[in-house]
């Protein structure tokens, strides 16, 4: 992925939205820090929908007996 200074994507702000809808996002960065990405809106929406891992737990279809309990087995030795 490139790298745009801003002050570069401001005066090219049209042709890094062709190039990110084309399927090349940029990143922006400010002061030689990262600080914003553009890509097209369709990618956008393929990241969003992707669930967090708290949400795929909430979702699981079993029941709590389906899950395994942890042994509770004595932790090994370990020199410090």
């Amino acid at each position: 992925m490139r790298e745009i200074q801003l002050k570069d994507a401001k005066a090219t702000l049209s042709a890094v939205i062709d190039q990110a809808v084309n399927g090349n996002p940029a990143i922006i960065t400010r002061h030689g820090r990262k600080e914003a990405v553009v890509l097209s809106f369709d990618e956008f929406e393929k990241l969003s929908r992707v669930p967090s891992f708290g949400r795929l737990l909430t979702l699981f279809p079993g029941d709590e007996s389906d899950i395994q309990a942890l042994a509770n087995k004595p932790g090994r030795a370990v020199d410090l």
